[in-house]
């Protein structure tokens, strides 16, 4: 299992990237992951398809539904981690409820067998994440902490004991790609670093490559989800080339190239 740590190794900031997981298929999922790897990821969010997303926008529910309606599920979407060769850290993207019904022993002892480091749950508020954070501490599992432009009284709180990397979200709403970005991101991050030296990476309406340099400026690093989700819903199963493209482009913008 590579650890979330690894992606700020390069020089201190990392390009994250995020993908449905079965759309179109978990075929093509495993190769996209790989061209991902290859050229310029460091770290990778995997999503587990759920069919009431709240904090996602148009372009990834819709993803959501094509890999359900593909007949994707948990323990497929386990079987094709576990067979792919990880060169950097994998995550997930989940909601609660699929991560509680597959039962939290179970599917942290499933996440450490295919090599994921770590989750993201957008709907588990702090306050109530202390259990999953209990049941994912035996095997090895990161939960990652998520700060909104309006916790500025819980960001001492949310980011004291944060761990592997905090998710700033950029912009009240869901994903999605936005044209500007008009939250102070750098004045949240100086809050967030009196509290913690934990890396903190912006996401949320990151679009393009001077989006993601903008904000790695800022902080740690940068979160482009629908951006990509858009690529592959236009290509679906022919996505490699305009894929590599992207992500060779973003990570050169964010590692400063």
């Amino acid at each position: 299992m590579i650890k979330i740590d690894s992606a700020f190794r390069r020089d201190g900031k990392a390009f994250i990237t995020f993908l449905t997981a079965g759309d179109p298929s978990l075929e093509d999922t495993a190769r996209y992951i790989g061209i991902m790897q290859d050229n310029g990821a460091d770290l990778i969010e995997v999503g587990i398809p759920f069919s009431d997303p709240i904090a996602e926008g148009p372009v990834i529910q819709a993803a959501d539904l094509r890999a359900l309606s593909g007949g994707v599920d948990t323990d497929r979407i386990f079987d094709m981690l576990e067979g792919i060769e990880k060169k950097v850290p994998i995550v997930f993207m989940s909601y609660l409820n699929p991560v509680f019904f597959y039962g939290y022993d179970r599917f942290f002892a499933r996440c450490r067998k295919a090599g994921v480091c770590g989750i993201i749950i957008p709907d588990a508020p702090f306050e109530e994440s202390g259990e999953v954070k209990r049941a994912a501490k035996p095997y090895g599992i990161t939960v990652v902490d998520m700060v909104a432009p309006t916790s500025e009284e819980r960001i001492k709180k949310v980011c004291a004991h944060s761990k592997g990397f905090i998710y700033l979200v950029s912009s009240l709403g869901v994903t999605g790609m936005r044209k500007n970005i008009v939250t102070d991101i750098g004045a949240v991050v100086g809050k967030i670093r009196q509290t913690s030296r934990t890396p903190v990476c912006v996401g949320f309406g990151i679009s393009g490559p001077e989006q993601a340099r903008n904000m790695s400026s800022l902080s740690d690093g940068a979160i482009i989800g629908s951006a990509i989700v858009r690529i592959i819903a236009e290509h679906g199963s022919r996505a490699d080339e305009p894929l590599r493209a992207f992500i060779s482009e973003v990570s050169a913008a964010v590692h400063g190239k």
